[in-house]
């Protein structure tokens, strides 16, 4: 979820009902070298504000346990109440830099880290992870063995090795044999995408708690869906248009607030493509969105959008 879990975004996921959010995956290497730099601050805008809603975690990523340490250190003194350490990211540039997934290789490094971290801050250190590297190296309940007994207070659990990157359908049966392994509150992660399939995962896994990533992208409301869902066993019926409407000119405006008009135009036409996306969002529309110069045109862009929807775009809610 880097470049989109931004602040804006954590408000809007915390507003329709999600129990807990993270920051972006922060480079452990970057913030020590660049402690009280100007572009220092520049960075911790993709992190912790003393006016989110708390408790505030904030997720570091890196190869060194003392790196890592002092990352934790020093996000703490800007106001985190959680660190929350990666080592699921896939992505090629992280794994580059022997973090992320990459440190699933090895299992006596991911032990000095855990260590490390969990010594250097009194806050509360969580973990998230892959199932293995590959299938053939599925190594889970492994470091979930090695996290408790580090101290780490939370685990998450993305149901996907490191090789199998967001292809194909995430196991749920090694989350199934963590949670039998250890007494971490545990967060099962991947697929997630809706009430049913939550609840499911849920009853699979033996989890605690469900961590939403993807499926949140434009669908906010998925949180409240989730925790309605799972009260009552009844759905809640989609969104009325009025009330996407509303919440995507409420995020768009927020976006704006926290980068400024010129990358807050680029960043918005992401997020608004994602909550369009379904409702039968035509080229013209997009084209148009992308043009638009400042944010009183996206404003209106969306206001001319919801004017006249596709036929059936938004049911109305009973």
């Amino acid at each position: 979820m880097a470049g989109i879990s931004d602040k804006p975004f954590r408000a809007l996921c915390r507003a329709w009902g999600a129990g807990l959010t993270t920051t972006e995956m922060l480079s452990a290497n970057l913030q020590v070298q660049l402690a009280g730099s100007r572009q220092a601050a520049r960075s911790m805008q993709r992190g912790v504000h003393a006016d989110e809603a708390e408790p505030r975690s904030v997720q570091i990523a890196g190869g060194d346990p003392q790196t890592l340490a002092a990352a934790a250190r020093l996000n703490v003194e800007h106001g985190a109440q959680i660190i929350d350490i990666n080592m699921g990211c896939p992505v090629k540039k992280v794994m580059k830099q022997a973090a992320g997934s990459a440190l699933l290789r090895d299992e006596a490094l991911v032990a000095r880290i855990l260590d490390a971290v969990v010594a250097a801050v009194d806050v509360p250190v969580t973990l998230k992870i892959r199932t293995g590297w590959d299938r053939d190296s599925r190594n889970g309940v492994r470091i979930a063995r090695l996290a408790q007994a580090a101290g780490i207070q939370a685990l998450a659990v993305h149901g996907r090795t490191r090789c199998d990157l967001f292809n194909g359908e995430a196991e749920y049966d090694t989350i199934r044999a963590i949670r039998d392994a250890v007494d971490l509150p545990l967060f099962a992660n991947g697929d997630i995408d809706s009430a049913a399939k939550a609840a499911h995962v849920l009853a699979m896994t033996g989890a605690d708690a469900v961590m939403i990533g993807r499926a949140a992208r434009g669908r906010p409301w998925i949180f409240r869906e989730i925790q309605h869902f799972l009260d009552s066993g009844k759905l809640l019926p989609p969104p009325r248009a009025d009330l996407v409407h509303h919440t995507l000119r409420e995020h768009v405006t927020a976006l704006h607030d926290f980068y400024g008009s010129h990358a807050g135009l680029g960043i918005a036409r992401k997020h608004c493509a994602w909550f369009l996306e379904p409702l039968g969002v035509t080229r013209e529309f997009r084209a148009a969105f992308n043009s638009a110069t400042d944010l009183d045109a996206q404003l209106a862009r969306i206001d001319d959008f919801f004017a006249c929807p596709p036929a059936g775009a938004c049911q109305e809610a009973a």
